[in-house]
């Protein structure tokens, strides 16, 4: 197999994000593979069509950070007059977003790729799994287009659709936030604050793909929540790997960031933010002034701290970097400042080296505060981890595990003692069944 890498040529300043180079600006640079001859360009089959004419279907794996990515490369595909299409059939090139957190979701990649090449389709792959596993075999022959690559998306689905295998990985620096972006829900704007994350968690393959942290500015972030509420958008979803480690290597903090947004948030509450996914590590120190902001009308009270085991010993082997009690500080503390708070957590079921004793401390936490959403995930071992090195724990015993969790979870009652309670909710989507409407609770009036 050859890599063509996308290249420059002229200056060397790169281009601004969303433009489009002249197609006799864009170099190719062969790599000869020892085992394959380089094919000559004049072999490589050209596409008939006009650039920007084609139909391109986008299938995104994964968090709300790989919806964004999604949502921006669409819109600027979309902004140079390619068409967007939900049927894969009728596509004339397929971009696949992928996620690496857990190995069904890279077997479904593995999967839509072979359709894809069995279909001769043009094919680009984008996401976590070609920055952190760029040489799996599945990527053969295909373009790829790295997390932080995003804007120029545009270059590689033409250099692919000539027939170039297009491979963008390497940069430093983080996508513009004012690019064009098609929303999948035009009410919703998700809104990454950081890329990558400060843990080193054992099980983790996201932080080879994302990196080390990087966060945009408080101003860039506060200017993009002015432009979406002007645009129509009626909620916000902060998106990050680590929400809590926000500016960290900028030398601000959540809290600040926070308050600048919610200055921006129209006082009728007629925009609402949602604030995302945080370890307990980063936010320890900030309780009581994210408790203000939670507290505040436009935001909804609600959080997601994963605690993943309610183990100690478990926590060490997985290199999470808080104790139980430190997450119990963390739920404690905001269920105390913040009326009515619905906080959700994530479990990882048989992590290496997890016995009886461990599994039933964790369902012991998990009673103790029946959480209103508790993501429960077998471990998979992910390659180039630490934990995949590690001793497993039965298939089996993992299965049961995750079983007798789920159990203990839908035996819960979250909405006992609420009847006459009067609420004020929002409706965001239509459920995936078509029947039943998504929506989040404001506040008790």
């Amino acid at each position: 197999m050859e890599d063509i890498e996308d290249l420059l040529v002229g200056n060397g300043s790169g281009s601004p994000p969303g433009f489009r180079l002249p197609l006799n600006a864009v170099g190719v640079n062969l790599k000869k593979n020892k085992n394959k001859p380089a094919r000559q360009l004049s072999e490589t089959p050209i596409s008939s069509k006009i650039p920007g004419t084609q139909t391109i279907y986008i299938k995104t794996f994964g968090c709300s950070h790989n919806q964004s990515d999604s949502e921006y490369m669409a819109g600027q595909l979309s902004s140079f007059g390619y068409s967007l299409s939900d049927s894969p059939e009728e596509a004339d090139l397929w971009l696949i977003n992928t996620c690496t957190v857990k190995s069904p979701s890279q077997s479904a990649m593995d999967t839509l790729i072979s359709k894809g090449k069995s279909a001769k389709k043009p094919l680009v792959v984008a996401g976590c799994v070609p920055q952190g596993s760029r040489n799996v075999k599945e990527l053969d022959g295909v373009s790829i287009v790295g997390v932080q690559q995003i804007d120029r998306v545009v270059e590689v689905v033409e250099e692919t659709l000539k027939g170039h295998e297009v491979r963008l990985l390497n940069r430093k620096t983080l996508p513009a936030l004012d690019l064009p972006k098609v929303r999948k829900n035009k009410f919703v704007e998700i809104l990454p604050i950081n890329v990558g994350c400060l843990g080193a968690c054992t099980y983790c393959k996201t932080k080879h793909a994302r990196g080390h942290l990087g966060s945009y500015t408080v101003d860039s972030l506060a200017g993009r929540v002015k432009t979406v509420i002007d645009d129509g958008v009626k909620e916000i979803w902060l998106s990050s790997e680590d929400t809590g480690a926000y500016g960290r290597d900028i030398g601000v903090n959540l809290p600040i960031l926070l308050n600048a947004i919610v200055a921006e948030l129209p006082s009728d509450a007629s925009t609402m933010l949602r604030i995302g996914m945080t370890n307990p590590p980063f936010i320890l120190e900030h309780l009581k002034e994210i408790a203000e902001i939670l507290r505040h009308p436009c935001v909804y009270s609600f959080l997601h701290v994963p605690v993943q085991s309610g183990s100690d010993a478990i926590l060490t082997a997985m290199n999470r970097e808080y104790t139980v009690n430190e997450f119990r500080t963390v739920v404690d503390t905001l269920t105390e400042l913040v009326p009515g708070i619905q906080i959700a957590t994530d479990i990882i079921c048989g992590f290496p080296g997890e016995t009886d004793k461990d599994f039933s401390q964790t369902v012991s936490l998990i009673k103790a505060y029946k959480f209103a959403q508790v993501h429960i995930s077998q471990f998979y071992p992910r390659p180039g981890t630490p934990a995949a090195r590690m001793k497993k724990v039965p298939s089996n015993i993992v299965k049961q595990r995750s079983r007798e969790l789920t159990s203990v979870f839908e035996a819960f009652t979250p909405y006992n003692g609420m009847e006459g309670r009067v609420e004020r909710i929002w409706i965001t989507d239509i459920a995936t069944d078509g029947i039943h409407l998504v929506r989040w609770k404001f506040k008790a009036s």
